[in-house]
Formats: C-alpha cells, sequence, structure tokens
C-alpha cells in the first residue's frame, strides 16, 4: 500500500472519531454526562477499527478468500484505530478538566493499552520498523495486542447482561465480539499448524 493511502486511513478514522465525538457533545452537552457519552460512543468506535487489524489474519485463515481484504489491511486498521483513540483520549482530557476526574485503576489499565497502542503504531512504520527483527516484533505485536484486548474486555465484559435492553444492546454485541477475537486467532494457529491433518493421517 501507497504512503498516501496510509495516511487516508488515518485521516479518515481521525475525522470519524471527532465527527462522532462532535455530534454527542451537541446533543448531550459537554458536561460530564455528554462526554461519558462521547467516551462511550468513540470507544467503540475505535474498538471496530482495532478488532480486524486483531482478528482480520484469522479470520482469512479460517474462512477463506472473501476475508483476505482483512487480513491484507490489518496494519491500517490498527493505524487507524490509534488515530480515533486520540479523540478519545482528548475526551478523557476533558473530563479531568471539568473536574470529573476517573479512579486511578481507570488511567493504570488504559493508559498501559494507551501506551502499547501507539508504540506499535510508531514501530509499523518501516523507518522505526528496520530497528526490530522479526522475532522482536512478533513478540512486541502479540503482547501489545492482547494488552490492548484485554483492555477492552475489562469495559465490554463487566455485567453485560445487567441493568435491561438498552445497556445490553450497548455492550453485548461488544462483549461477543471481544470473546471471539482470541478464539479465532487460536483456532487460526490451530488450521495453521496443520494439526487435524496430522490426526487424521
Amino acid at each position: 500500500m501507497r504512503r498516501d493511502d496510509t495516511f487516508i486511513w488515518i485521516g479518515w478514522a481521525f475525522c470519524a472519531a471527532l465527527g462522532l465525538a462532535a455530534a454527542v457533545l451537541t446533543v448531550r452537552g459537554a458536561g460530564v454526562h455528554g462526554t461519558d457519552t462521547a467516551l462511550a460512543a468513540t470507544g467503540r468506535l475505535s474498538f471496530l477499527l482495532f478488532w480486524p487489524a486483531y482478528a482480520g489474519s484469522a479470520m482469512a485463515a479460517l474462512f477463506g478468500a472473501g476475508f483476505q481484504p482483512l487480513r491484507r489491511h490489518g496494519r491500517e486498521f490498527g493505524l487507524a484505530f490509534a488515530s480515533a483513540h486520540i479523540v478519545h483520549l482528548g475526551l478523557v482530557g476533558w473530563l479531568c478538566y471539568i473536574g470529573a476526574t476517573p479512579v486511578a485503576g481507570v488511567f493504570v489499565v488504559f493508559g498501559i493499552a494507551a501506551g502499547w497502542t501507539y508504540l506499535l503504531a510508531l514501530f509499523s512504520f518501516q523507518s522505526m520498523h528496520r530497528i526490530l527483527d522479526a522475532k522482536t516484533w512478533w513478540v512486541l505485536r502479540t503482547l501489545g495486542m492482547n494488552y490492548i484486548l484485554y483492555a477492552f474486555a475489562t469495559d465490554f465484559l463487566r455485567n453485560p447482561l445487567s441493568g435491561g435492553a438498552r445497556r445490553m444492546v450497548e455492550y453485548v454485541p461488544f462483549a461477543v465480539l471481544v470473546v471471539a477475537a482470541p478464539v479465532l486467532r487460536v483456532a487460526a494457529f490451530v488450521v495453521r499448524s496443520g494439526y487435524f491433518g496430522r490426526a487424521e493421517a
């Protein structure tokens, strides 16, 4: 993919997140309630960009050529996620500014995830990627992607079935995706290893 195309992905993801946040804040207001709603909306948009970066290659391995675009554009989805997430982090900053600072544990879990996000984004560019050998990049990417997924899971798997129908609509689809992602990765690893073929032989 050309460098210009990569920056198109980065640009549209940022603009989509910014537009979503602006729309929510316009409707709900820029106070604590509106900002919390905008955080939830941009967090879900970020996750929907992260998910194919995490599971796209596994989907292609398991389900064939129709999912090859997800595998092929995994890096671009990852960079789009990092770009959109800037808006989400900006909303966290705004929440702190208006006096509704989240508890320290939120900053620990999600701060580490943000650190991984932008570390992986940095090393995905060729000038930085050349510093790492293939094994080191694989370890770095595996640790980082799984921690980011864990951070999303701490939100989406927090009693998704409680709180009535609205909460279920807001949480259950994302809870399903966050559970499915590592399952798909493990299944794809088994398929690539040829385990079932050897067992039948």
